[in-house]
């Protein structure tokens, strides 16, 4: 019977596919996110005609925003265990900051355009940090290091 050379929990592959996975959803939705609020006062009066008045309102774009900052938050600190790379943490961060304040401190009925501007940029730096989360997840935690039988 022969036994592998590394030893590795079952799961574990399945973990680093959702993880991966996580991190591509994370980074579209964060890029999706930033484009919708970049474009949203250039198209807020055309979304009713085409059926899609839901995506101009703050409920929405709140709830959008604490699901991504869930899903964010939970893929990098798992990526961080991994790789121990902060990187993607310190993109983390102010992403979410530019994110909280310009969906809840600025909103667009009181500073239309920093509320845009705000959102856009904190939408940005998510999901860059999504990108170097996956990046350093690939560069130092992909493969285990091979063990000598």
């Amino acid at each position: 019977m022969a036994s592998p050379s590394v030893s590795q929990p079952p799961d574990s592959s399945a973990h680093d596919a959702l993880a991966h996975i996580a991190d591509r959803i994370g980074a579209t939705a964060s890029f999706l996110c930033a484009l919708h609020c970049a474009a949203l006062p250039f198209v807020l009066t055309v979304l009713p005609a085409l059926g899609l008045g839901f995506l101009g309102d703050h409920r929405f774009e709140r709830a959008f925003i604490a699901f991504a900052s869930v899903l964010a938050s939970a893929a990098l600190i798992r990526g961080w265990r991994r790789h121990r790379a902060p990187y993607a943490l310190y993109l983390l961060v102010p992403g979410l900051v530019l994110l909280w304040t310009g969906a809840w401190v600025f909103d667009t009925g009181s500073a239309p355009i920093l509320h845009a501007v705000l959102v856009t940029l904190g939408g940005c730096g998510v999901a860059l940090a999504h990108i170097v989360n996956m990046r350093l997840t690939h560069l130092f935690g992909c493969c285990p290091p091979a063990t000598s039988a």
